[in-house]
């Protein structure tokens, strides 16, 4: 059986993204590629590498509604109304923007408006159900067959894969991410700060303290750890997510604790791999695929672990994960149509 897939903002680097994935998954077909601007355009026009005559179709909500599954790749205010819709007419969405990943209270804090389906918020106690945050390796159980599902940020996904496990081991209130992520991250979009001329030789940090993924870090980062601070950083690269995430731990707590926590949650996981210790990940060796890396060190001067966590924010951090997603709503194995093995060098 292949389930009929739509995509909804294809135009943009995670539905480009996606698309590829698509052209080569078993038991899926992306029947519908929808772009608001670009509609009626040809696809190889923006992505070479979707080589082909198919062009972008325009946004339908009712042919959209007649799908197995819709992905969104727009922004939260579009995601906002197409997200609800959707899942009013029965048929399950995953988001990849952040309309969907905090609660109520949260969404109005981190971005300065009210939720308008604070029922699909999925970092309210009082969601449905049936929505679920998108991130595999926490939250299984519930996108088993949910009826929306929001994806998680780049950053968040990095920073939680390595830090979760540790949660009851580290001490609330001081923990320090400090992340970075290549250009792709920030979107296809044409703006100053972007251009090679900027960015080449480049390194700079922006977003601090208040950046939006901070609120999704602390919302789902278990065990009640407190505030968190993070900083982005911007790197002269295409793609490719480096998170060195920091915190104390707790009194009597080493090196070997730390470790078998990370071997406990991932020794079992298919998209995530744990290095040894003093071994660190490579963003180039994500390239392309839905894996992560990871390694934690501990410093017995200090009494502080340091994690590190890499991921291709395009495909764990973006496309890949929808995918892995969509497979867990339609009762397909998680693993289909994705790899962690990245293309290196």
């Amino acid at each position: 059986m292949t389930h009929r897939i739509g995509v909804v903002g294809a135009s943009g680097y995670g539905g480009a993204e996606l698309l590829r994935l698509l052209d080569a998954h078993p038991v899926m077909d992306a029947e519908v590629v929808a772009a608001r601007s670009q509609a009626g355009e040809p696809i190889a026009g923006l992505f070479p590498n979707l080589a082909g005559s198919r062009t972008f179709d325009e946004i339908d909500v009712e042919v959209l509604a007649e799908l197995d599954l819709v992905v969104l790749a727009t922004p939260h205010g579009a995601a906002l109304e197409l997200g609800a819709a959707l899942y009013d007419a029965g048929t399950p969405v995953v988001d990849l923007s952040a309309a969907f990943r905090l609660s109520r209270d949260g969404f109005r804090t981190w971005y300065g408006e009210s939720h308008p389906r604070p029922d699909l918020a999925a970092g309210d106690e009082a969601a449905a159900a049936d929505v679920a945050y998108g991130l595999p390796e926490l939250e299984r159980d519930r996108i088993v067959g949910a009826g929306l599902v929001a994806n998680p940020g780049c950053y968040p996904t990095a920073t939680l894969l390595g830090l979760a496990p540790l949660a009851p081991l580290l001490t609330p209130g001081t923990i320090v991410v400090d992340a970075k992520s290549g250009t792709s991250g920030a979107g296809r979009a044409a703006k100053d700060h972007l251009h090679f001329a900027h960015v080449h030789g480049s390194l700079t940090a922006y977003g601090a303290p208040g950046h939006r993924h901070t609120g999704e870090i602390e919302r789902w980062l278990p065990g009640g750890l407190g505030a968190v601070s993070f900083t982005p950083h911007l790197v002269p690269m295409s793609r490719g997510l480096l998170a060195t995430c920091y915190g104390t731990l707790r009194d009597g707590v080493g090196a070997d604790e730390v470790q078998d926590a990370l071997a406990d949650a991932y020794d079992a996981e298919p998209f995530v791999h744990l290095l040894d210790p003093g071994d660190f990940p490579h963003t180039k060796a994500l390239a392309g695929s839905n894996g992560c890396q990871l390694s934690a060190v501990v410093d017995p001067r200090t009494g502080r672990v340091t994690v590190t966590s890499a991921i291709d924010n395009l495909g764990k951090g973006a496309a890949g994960q929808a995918l892995q997603n969509a497979n867990l709503i339609l009762g397909e194995d998680e693993t289909l149509g994705l790899s962690a093995v990245g293309v290196y060098p």
